[in-house]
């Protein structure tokens, strides 16, 4: 890959992501400043755009403080919950970003007006509280029926697509995945991996599309059976 992804985790349990590439530098959603600002300041990369995915507090609270100089995208569904926009995406919208094209996909559920940014180059997803690893956000305004399209949607990405979430959920995301299909191998394996990472404090984000479609029960409801006793 030509671009380096950076994994900054805020708050208790958020993620932001920084994407460099060819000089250029993007922020995918802003919880909180400092260690935003301190990973940047420590690289020695500056800020050109931000790439916000959803109203709620933990992924904009910063954008005021970091957005000085820079691009702010969102979603045109949500501007009016958003931080000031400098450009407000739709569905199927794309643009580029350091040499690269950067897609957009609408993924409401968790919020209506989330959004999703896909760098096919990259084989990397920003997907934010839509699809998660092991699980997906909780549905707070979209209803059932938007969530699974979304998912479905991003289910649809090329399998060693990276997925990028907004949380470090997994843990107990995976407790929950063992209840629905508890003699899954596939699922039993990464639950074990993820216990060891989580111990050593690292973080089990991002995950590959290829491990969310074998293990993730938000995946795989369309599956006619699932390993149930």
């Amino acid at each position: 890959m030509s671009f380096k992804f950076a994994i900054i985790p805020c708050l208790s349990d958020n993620y932001a992501y920084l994407v460099h590439g060819n000089g250029k530098t993007a922020l995918i959603d802003a919880p909180e400043a400092k260690p935003i600002q301190d990973y940047l300041d420590a690289h020695g990369w500056s800020l050109d755009e931000i790439w916000i995915t959803h109203h709620h507090d933990d992924h904009i609270g910063a954008v005021e403080e970091l957005r000085s100089g820079t691009v702010v995208r969102g979603a045109k569904a949500d501007a009016h919950r958003l931080p000031e926009l400098d450009v407000a995406h739709e569905d199927g919208d794309s643009f580029e970003f350091a040499g690269s094209e950067v897609r957009v996909f609408d993924v409401s559920g968790h919020t209506i007006g989330h959004i999703a940014y896909y760098i096919p180059d990259e084989s990397a997803a920003f997907t934010a509280d839509s699809l998660m690893a092991l699980g997906c956000g909780r549905v707070f305004e979209g209803t059932f029926d938007q969530m699974w399209a979304s998912l479905s949607k991003l289910a649809a990405l090329p399998p060693e697509t990276l997925i990028f979430s907004g949380h470090e959920y997994t843990e107990a995301n995976g407790r929950f995945a063992l209840t629905i299909e508890p003699e899954n191998p596939a699922l039993q394996k990464r639950m074990t991996e993820i216990k060891e990472a989580r111990a050593k404090g690292e973080a089990t984000v991002p995950s590959q599309l290829s491990e969310e479609l074998a293990t993730n029960p938000f995946l795989r409801a369309g599956l006619q059976r699932l390993n149930r006793p």
